[in-house]
Order: structure tokens, then C-alpha cells, then sequence
């Protein structure tokens, strides 16, 4: 199975302004032209933070452009929240956040969240909902977890995907990392060990990034609005112009294997901002 996996697209309002100077709707369109060639996807994974200012008119705006890119390439595509999201909005649009190539919704969304499950060709794909209102950081919660688990408990055919927005790790060279990504990563470890979930997707960093989780693979796909530059000087952040998405082939005896795709722009590493060590502390104490 080869899955798509976008993340970060940060779509506003047609009327509003654009953060910093990158155009958001340009940046996807980028990167779904960059991606067309591609062949044989059998889904297309969308990590969250699909609207910046959780408008629905930005949802409206993803649903219509990765859409065409899905009926494309006939395949289905699965969306997850952000901590930018909003959760009405993204259900008035999106209804479940899993929608057949030809747009219906094929799932109906769990208890108050955004979560999510359905198959594709014996593959389970669970969606779950890390959004905190009003935070950066993420947590899945108890409740949650706990539907997670019973759905585990039934192996699929082909085994789990598990898709949502906040990483379960980091890598420990950024001062925002450690603060803002799951807050509640070994609750989740827990349900997954010794479960059959191949792959954890997830987004939220802006820069790519593979690990474990009770020995599942963890990847973190770059955001296509922009990329978060790690060569910053320590305790700084710097973000740079570039759409990036990512395709994840689970096939094979060495799978899931990853790949990073980057469109083509004549403006890329950019820099978008640039918080020096006292606004990047700041920022911290303030949003986690």
C-alpha cells in the first residue's frame, strides 16, 4: 500500500492575509502539482492544521483541492485535526474526515472529537483527534484511548494505520519540540504494543522526522505552508519557504519505507520568521 501524506496546510480565508508572506493555497497547489506524476496511491493522508484560522472556508478550499488530487489517482483521503483546527467547522465540511475518492463520507466520526475508522483494501486506517482548544501541544485523552484500544482488539486483514497530528516524539534540537507534541505519549504507547499498527502518522513540526513508539514506526511529515530549519542557533526557531510532503509505501519485506518529496519553488529556504532565544522562550511560557 503507498499512502500520501500531507500535513500543515494552514488555509485561510480568501480575504485574509497571508502570515509572514507565504500564500498557503499556493504552497498545496505546489505540492499536489509536484505530487501528479505519482502512481499507484491508495490513499492520501491529511495530518492536521488544514485551516489556520479554523474558518470554514478554508476547509472548503483543502477539501476541493486535495479532492481533485484523490479523484486523480482514485483514492481516499483521510483527515485529522490540529491544534489550528477547529472542530465544528472541520465536521461541517468534512463530516468524518474520511472521504472516498469521489468525496462521500465512508465513516461516521466518534463521540464529540474527530476520530475516525475505515478500511481500504483490508487496511484499517483510525484517525484520532490530539486537538487541545487554545493550544499548541496535543493530547488524545482517556476516553479516546480507550475506544482506540477496542478497536485494536479485532486485528485488521492488513493491519492499522494510525493517523493524527501531534507526534508521540522529537528530537531534542528544538526548544518548541519537547512542549508542543503529544502530551500523553505513553498512555498511547500502552494501547498500540503488541497491537497491528504498522505506522504512526503524524504532523505538526514542519520538518520530517522518524522514530519508534512501543516499536512502531512514528513519521512525521515537513508541512507544505512551510518548514522548520534545525540548523537555527540552539534556543532559536526559524521557519523557511518550501512545500514538502511525504509518501509512505507499506508494501514489501522492508516496509513501511518513507520518502520525501519537496515542490519546486523559486523562492524556497526563505526564511519566513525567525524568533531569537528571548521571544522563542517567550513563546514557550506562554503556549505550553
Amino acid at each position: 500500500m503507498r499512502i500520501i501524506h500531507l500535513s500543515d496546510t494552514h488555509l485561510r480565508r480568501s480575504d485574509a492575509p497571508h502570515p509572514h508572506g507565504v500564500d498557503a493555497t499556493d504552497s498545496l497547489r505546489r505540492m499536489l502539482a509536484e505530487l501528479r506524476p505519482v502512481r499507484d496511491v491508495d490513499a492520501v493522508v491529511v495530518t492536521g492544521d488544514l485551516a489556520d484560522d479554523g474558518a470554514v472556508e478554508a476547509y472548503r478550499a483543502v477539501r476541493e483541492l486535495v479532492g481533485d488530487f484523490a479523484r486523480a489517482v482514485d483514492a481516499p483521503v483521510f483527515y485529522t485535526t490540529g491544534n489550528h483546527d477547529e472542530r465544528s467547522a472541520f465536521a461541517e465540511v468534512l463530516g468524518s474526515g474520511h472521504l472516498a475518492a469521489d468525496g462521500t463520507d465512508r465513516a461516521e466520526a466518534v463521540g464529540d472529537g474527530c476520530a475516525a475508522v475505515s478500511t481500504v483494501g483490508g487496511r484499517r486506517f483510525v484517525t484520532l483527534d490530539s486537538l487541545v482548544p487554545g493550544k499548541v501541544y496535543g493530547r488524545l485523552g482517556a476516553a479516546q484511548l480507550e475506544w482506540l484500544r477496542e478497536v485494536l482488539s479485532v486485528p485488521a486483514e492488513h493491519g492499522t494505520v494510525l493517523a493524527f497530528h501531534h507526534p508521540p516524539i522529537h528530537l531534542g534540537l528544538s526548544a518548541t519540540q519537547p512542549v508542543f507534541g503529544l502530551r500523553d505519549p505513553e498512555e498511547l504507547a500502552a494501547v498500540i504494543r503488541g497491537s497491528d499498527v504498522r505506522v504512526l502518522l503524524t504532523g505538526h513540526f514542519h520538518l520530517q522526522l522518524c522514530g519508534f513508539l512501543a516499536s512502531v514506526p512514528v513519521w512525521v511529515t515537513p508541512g507544505v505552508v512551510n518548514r522548520v530549519d534545525l540548523t537555527a542557533a540552539p534556543g532559536t526557531e526559524r521557519a523557511v519557504r518550501g512545500a514538502s510532503a511525504s509518501l509512505v509505501d507499506l508494501g514489501g519485506p522492508t516496509g513501511p519505507v518513507f520518502h520525501t518529496f519537496h515542490a519546486r519553488d523559486p523562492r524556497a529556504h526563505e526564511t519566513v520568521y525567525e524568533r531569537d532565544e528571548e521571544r522563542t522562550r517567550a513563546f514557550v511560557e506562554r503556549e505550553g
